[in-house]
């Protein structure tokens, strides 16, 4: 790119800084110098390719989506937390809320990631251990019990039963007397990425795809705040992948539901900002920083020139990130304090909207308040006394990180086209779209798996020869740390809330329950948007787990096919 277009991008970028809101801070390092909001090109220098780098707020947004960086808005605290019951949980997110969370980020029970109730006997020993168990409405009104749900913005992170579960929190707002249609927050929804790497499925991938289409209808004409599918690249990377093959599965997996959106009839301009996305953070700092401002750019370049996406909001990738739970280590687990802290710093300096900083002792447990306070702090530290709110994208133009900026994106193409070629391509018919297809072919051929396996396997090869280090397990093994005084979640908590479920079907209306299940099913049975019958569930006190089994006796269950 020549000197004038540099020119041109950078008068751009001055006219929508001053234009826009910035927040009353001071923007100084800490020996009091003035430092620029973004830095760039000096005047008059040619910078070949660099309109893939380009200006913050504007295409392709690599550096940023918006021209004030952080100046305008810091990224959302976001602690996800959850165990117990309801009312534990509660209690723990008070104590986040009062501590600076800037928002709520609910961890669920596997019963009720599996779509069971507390009193399923599958869930024997599971409730509360991992999350907070959810049964039914009555369960969200006491989870939320003090905290206004229309001024705080709610992250479930969930995704077999996510619909139902959302359910029970709209039901949950109306008995606050919230408005929905003001409800703001992001359901992760996700469901691709339960084949390809989480494995917490109820259905068949068609009927999951019935579900989500139908919510994102919902949501787009009657909470248009509220983000309905965050798609998920944690647990594909939690699993084992590589970066680039966390960034390529999670970006086909949002193509696949831009495709689905599409075939509804929705308008790209109108369904696409509702999708977000969630990414790990791992510990190799700089390829880390590098994959967040590659995914910008990809995003922003298929919606605009495959899909049509012709606004900036519909260009736009936002994003969530967690610190890599897999870095965490039992052995020495204080230095998981530094691991965290380091995760942290890249996501922010690649662009993070909202962040959540694991505690030290999330390997071993659910983090006791301690641990939960110093991850929190973490962010509050990184936030308030290192001067990175200071300057938007302050790595760009660096070779390195532009280097592995382009290089994690072409890797990501090849993937791309590998998918694409799996599903037949364009010369084909689709029902959804030619990306679906290869998403859905590649989870039927167990393709995604067996990469991830492979790069899984790689790694560890590298750990047990020394080539790869990791502090107190294959190095630096000598330590006075003592282990750690952990959470417990007591058994007296299945056996209260499969005591608390008990007197909850007793009281409830009985013919007003089986009413609206039935209702339910003969919906799922046509074509009619579900969303509606399954509030009135909700309303009613149905549990999560019969309106999952009343779909899976519509539906039937999925089983993943074995391979060797």
């Amino acid at each position: 790119m020549d000197s004038a277009d540099i020119e041109a991008g950078r008068e751009r970028w001055q006219r929508r800084y001053d234009a826009a809101r910035r927040r009353d801070a001071d923007f100084s390092t800490l020996s009091g110098d003035d430092v620029d909001p973004v830095y760039g090109p000096p005047p008059g220098a040619d910078v070949p390719g660099f309109e893939r780098i380009g200006w913050p707020g504007e295409f392709p947004y690599t550096r940023g989506l918006y021209a004030t960086g952080y100046r305008g808005r810091t990224w959302t605290i976001r602690q996800f937390s959850g165990f117990g019951n309801a009312q534990q949980t509660n209690q723990r997110y008070k104590m986040l809320l009062g501590a600076g969370g800037g928002g709520l980020s609910v961890a669920f029970d596997m019963p009720t990631l599996m779509g069971r109730d507390s009193d399923d006997e599958r869930s024997l020993g599971e409730v509360g251990h991992c999350g907070v168990a959810i049964d039914s409405a009555a369960d969200m009104d006491v989870l939320f019990d003090g905290i206004p749900l229309a001024d705080v913005t709610t992250s479930m992170t969930i995704s077999g039963p996510a619909v139902p579960v959302f359910c029970m929190y709209l039901v949950a707002a109306e008995r606050q007397g919230a408005d929905l249609s003001t409800l703001d927050g992001t359901l992760q929804t996700d469901i691709f990425k339960e084949y390809i790497a989480q494995k917490e499925w109820l259905f068949a991938p068609e009927p999951h795809l019935r579900l989500i289409g139908d919510l994102m209808e919902y949501c787009n004409a009657e909470i248009p705040r509220y983000k309905p599918l965050s798609v998920s690249g944690y647990h594909i990377r939690e699993a084992g992948s590589t970066a680039a093959q966390e960034l390529a599965f999670t970006l086909a997996d949002g193509f696949g539901y831009v495709e689905l959106g599409l075939s509804r009839g929705m308008d790209v301009n109108t369904f696409a900002p509702g999708l977000s996305f969630f990414f790990d953070s791992h510990v190799d700092f700089f390829e880390e920083i590098a994959k967040f401002r590659a995914a910008r750019r990809i995003w922003a370049r298929w919606l605009r020139d495959r899909y049509g996406a012709t606004s900036e909001k519909a260009q736009w990738l936002r994003f969530h990130t967690q610190t890599a739970g897999v870095s965490l280590t039992a052995q020495q687990p204080y230095n998981n304090v530094v691991r965290t802290a380091v995760e942290a710093l890249a996501a922010v300096l690649g662009g993070t909207n909202s962040l959540h900083t694991n505690a030290l002792d999330e390997t071993l447990a659910l983090p006791t308040e301690q641990a939960a306070e110093i991850a929190l702090r973490t962010q509050a530290v990184l936030m308030e006394e290192t001067g990175v709110t200071n300057v938007a994208d302050p790595l760009g133009g660096s070779w390195y990180v532009e280097a592995l900026t382009d290089r994690i994106e072409q890797q990501a193409e090849q993937i791309f086209a590998r998918i694409l070629t799996m599903g037949g391509g364009d010369d084909v018919e689709h029902a959804i779209g030619p990306m679906t297809s290869g998403i859905l072919r590649g989870i039927e051929d167990g393709w995604f798996t067996g990469e991830i396996a492979e790069s899984a396997f790689a790694y560890q090869q590298a750990l047990e020869k020394g080539d790869k280090r990791i502090v107190g397990v294959n190095s630096h093994l000598n330590t006075v740390s003592k282990e750690l005084d952990i959470l417990r979640v007591s058994h007296e908590v299945e056996v209260e809330q499969k005591a608390l479920l008990a007197r909850r079907r007793d009281g409830r209306d009985e013919p007003a329950v089986r009413a609206a299940l039935a209702e339910l099913v003969a919906v799922a049975g046509g074509d009619g948007n579900m969303i509606p019958a399954m509030l009135t569930a909700c309303r009613a006190e149905a549990t999560l787990g019969e309106i999952c089994s009343a779909l899976r006796d519509t539906w039937g269950a999925y089983t993943e096919p074995a391979r060797f």
